[in-house]
């Protein structure tokens, strides 16, 4: 290939947009007994794929199917594999892959010799060089949209150098088709600026989705339909085996109790005789800050009510210093702790030796399994993804007892409560929807393999 005369510019900017890999995957020969028929079934489906996307609810067993997945790369590239997991998470990963006889290697500081699969957190992604990986797992990927634009950009470059990608989440995407995008662009599949311009056109009124500068977009005339049956080409989503055509069996969740509790701020805003409803951001971080010693006696008193393990979600350093401080047996998990000061209070509480947790669902809200905690208490935010993935800590398949959650707002929360039903309702439709057309594209797909050596009519 001829230089071309900018010095290599326009040459790499074709290398930036290309997506190197494989274009499709390969049968594995790897499948322990232990793994439930669905699970098997994604495994299959992932591996054939080769670039896939599952979108697989709490307590499924995403851990165990992208090891399962991971194992059948290595063995197939004999090259290494990388899993990238959320912050404390990956003691969990090690553990799942003993279940099954796997070697998995933590490592923060890169590649040593002799390893097969390896995990580490995204933050660490920069001491890893691609060429050395067939193959790359994001767990949890939603989790991305929490870090800054340079990690993200990271981990989809990371990712476009391997021929091998999957990526698992419990959440996908709820009312953000961008997050869809981005997923799509990190697999390989379609860029996101190209998913906007095929599906979508601009709406200054109808603001379903919204890019960085703000303008709506909306699906085009009759495009809904095409672009759900897109994303079925290389993502499957289940809330429950039954979501896949299987048993659901013990895959039935206990019930969830929520409870909201309204308590009265002890002084009004200023200049007000009353409290009134926050409108704006500024006077709703006003009305959190005035409020966080009677939350948090809220919380306190709800929390101490028993002596069984307990988590106490917060969204400010104020809060969670408070909460660590009159909550009995509680331990703080903020951002300033060190990661293995993280992992070991995490550790702990999953262990039994810690009976209270505290932290954001920003820290401690993605992959962490609790299914021994049957008690949360929880200051709403307008995040409903941080809401269901920190009440599905301990609300997840595995759970033996009803869960509670206690919802501590107060009057001038109102806003923020009805927001976040609302998102929750929404991201229920989305996944009704996405769930329902995966099952038509399945069904599709069955027959086109059992008539593929048939002659029909086209319109068949």
């Amino acid at each position: 290939m001829e230089q071309d005369a900018t010095g290599g510019g326009y040459a790499a900017f074709l290398a930036r947009k290309t997506h190197v890999g494989a274009e499709h995957g390969f049968t594995p020969t790897f499948m322990p007994e232990m793994l439930f028929d669905f699970q098997r079934a994604l495994v299959e489906w992932a591996q054939r794929k080769g670039r896939a996307a599952v979108f697989a609810d709490c307590g499924l067993g995403k851990t165990l199917i992208q090891l399962v997945w991971a194992e059948n790369v290595r063995r197939k590239a004999d090259k290494p594999v990388l899993i990238l997991t959320p912050l404390a998470v990956a003691f969990q990963t090690e553990a799942e892959g003993r279940k099954i006889g796997l070697d998995v290697a933590h490592r923060r500081d890169g590649l040593h010799p002799g390893d097969g699969l390896i995990v580490t957190n995204y933050e660490r992604l920069h001491h890893f060089r691609a060429d050395d990986y067939a193959g790359v797992v994001c767990d949890e990927s939603s989790i991305l949209k929490n870090f800054d634009g340079a990690t993200r950009q990271a981990v989809t470059e990371f990712m476009r150098k391997t021929p091998y990608r999957l990526l698992c989440t419990a959440t996908a995407a709820p009312n953000d088709y961008i997050e869809l995008g981005t997923s799509s662009e990190a697999l390989g599949e379609m860029g996101m600026a190209d998913m906007l311009s095929k599906f979508f056109k601009r709406d200054q009124d109808f603001c379903r989705i919204s890019n960085a500068g703000g303008q709506g977009w909306r699906f085009r005339g009759h495009a809904e339909r095409d672009f759900w049956r897109w994303v079925c080409s290389w993502a499957r989503a289940a809330r429950r085996p039954s979501d896949l055509g299987f048993e659901d069996g013990r895959f039935v969740l206990p019930a969830l109790e929520t409870r909201e509790h309204c308590v009265t701020a002890r002084r009004p805003a200023a200049g007000m005789l009353f409290d009134r409803p926050a409108i704006s951001l500024a006077e709703q971080r006003e009305e959190l800050r005035r409020t966080i010693d009677v939350r948090c006696e809220m919380a306190t008193t709800l929390a101490n009510a028993h002596n069984h393990p307990v988590v106490a979600w917060c969204h400010l350093n104020d809060e969670g210093r408070e909460l660590a401080r009159m909550i009995r047996g509680a331990v703080e998990v903020s951002g300033s702790d060190s990661d293995d000061s993280k992992e070991e209070a995490f550790r702990g509480f999953a262990t039994g030796q810690i009976r209270c947790i505290v932290s954001k669902p920003t820290i401690a809200g993605f992959g962490l399994n609790w299914q021994h905690c049957a008690h949360q208490t929880f200051f709403p935010s307008h995040s409903y993804e941080q809401y269901y993935q920190a009440v599905r800590r301990c609300w997840r398949f595995g759970q033996t007892r009803p869960v509670r959650v206690d919802v501590i707002s107060t009057e001038g929360q109102a806003g923020v409560l009805a927001n976040l039903k609302r998102k929750a309702a929404a991201a229920d439709e989305m996944f009704n929807r996405l769930v329902s057309l995966m099952g038509n594209e399945m069904r599709c797909a069955v027959v086109n393999e059992l008539t593929h050596d048939t002659r029909r009519p086209s319109w068949l």
